[in-house]
């Protein structure tokens, strides 16, 4: 189903948009608009066998309509596949806001969001995302109470970046066990590309364990930031695919992996916190297969962000999260034993698992 809410779509874009559905699975699309506020907005719920939809709003400027439906929908159903993978009771959602978080993002737009979510009658809850924070949700939740994510002193389970930081960390030391036969990062070269509040965090885990750290983002005054504190190599963006590097993590926005750069590679390990880093997951898991480099599925090793807003809704504390996001070193470890008993990728791999799940508990 599609809902409009007097967002101007052609029925051309109409036809495409139901054909990418029907692809995927997606159960409900909802375009949200308001001119008042300057809204503009797509939330998309892609499964709910589990439970309620859950994923994060991500607001960026994007370039039209169709960009911006095809990172909803993918990232929708990723979530469906995080949820399932990691065991918890939820479905997959997102929301994508259109706009320039630095510059567009208002209380009065927020809110107006919230209204919109309130409206799907707790089917879809929200979170953070790329251009949102704490602060953000709270302007959300004086208008709906599906929202989750907002700050400890209101209750809320505060920013997920750390605990999934920590889960792509436990990930890549399982890739590391899996590759090398030591989960030791000790003197390994690691590319970080994508150094925000997630990817930060991580190069914080990865400096503790004494790795050779490359940096790379398109902010240059964090990049500074992070290489001084940490003792970080900085690479331009133009060379991350000519480094020698250990370990590949890609923490920014996703498709950083197409044909192009995977011939380039120089890397054994690819482990990050990136959604959808795959341009084309059939086609470039396939390259990576080929070329022996090991990609530990970013819906898998990502969901430390999930699991932290799960146990929010359950009323878990943040310890209780954190030993609950150790568990991806095990099963980021079952997927590629997987992978290689079934001579398929790694991402297939994961996908069946999730799916099994889904189906077995839709059978309940």
């Amino acid at each position: 189903m599609i809902e409009l809410n007097g967002l101007n779509v052609s029925e051309r874009q109409r036809s495409i948009i139901m054909d990418k559905m029907d692809k995927m699975g997606h159960e409900q699309v909802v375009f949200c608009r308001d001119e008042k506020t300057g809204l503009k907005a797509i939330i998309a719920i892609h499964d709910t066998t589990m439970g309620p939809s859950l994923g994060g709003a991500r607001m960026w400027d994007y370039k039209n309509e169709l960009e911006a439906v095809e990172d909803v929908l993918r990232l929708s159903r990723g979530m469906t596949y995080k949820a399932a993978i990691s065991g918890l009771e939820l479905g997959g959602g997102k929301a994508v806001i259109f706009g320039d978080s630095a510059t567009q993002k208002s209380e009065a737009l927020l809110r107006r969001f919230g209204q919109f979510v309130e409206s799907l009658g707790g089917k879809y809850i929200t979170a953070e995302d790329v251009g949102m924070g704490p602060k953000d949700m709270e302007y959300i939740k004086m208008e709906t109470n599906h929202v989750t994510g907002t700050v400890e002193e209101l209750g809320g389970s505060g920013d997920p970046s750390p605990v999934t930081a920590f889960g792509v960390y436990m990930g890549m030391k399982a890739a590391a066990m899996y590759r090398w036969g030591s989960d030791s990062l000790k003197g390994r070269r690691i590319l970080v590309q994508g150094i925000g509040h997630v990817g930060a965090h991580l190069v914080k885990h990865l400096s503790e364990e004494k790795a050779n750290i490359f940096i790379n983002d398109i902010n240059k005054e964090r990049l500074n930031f992070v290489s001084e504190k940490y003792d970080t190599k900085v690479v331009e963006a133009e060379a991350i695919f000519d480094l020698n590097m250990d370990i590949y993590s890609p923490c920014a926005l996703g498709a950083t992996l197409n044909t192009e750069n995977i011939n380039k590679l120089k890397c054994e390990i690819i482990a990050g916190a990136a959604n959808n880093q795959l341009a084309d997951e059939n086609i470039h898991a396939s390259q990576l297969k080929e070329r022996g480099i090991i990609y530990a599925p970013d819906f898998l090793i990502n969901a430390g962000g999930l699991i932290n807003v799960y146990s929010e809704i359950k009323g878990f504390s943040r310890e209780k999260s954190l030993e609950e996001t150790k568990n991806i070193y095990n099963t980021t470890l079952e997927i590629l034993n997987k992978a290689e008993q079934d001579d398929t990728t790694t991402n297939e791999a994961a996908i069946s698992i999730a799916e099994q799940r889904l189906e077995a508990y839709s059978k309940r």
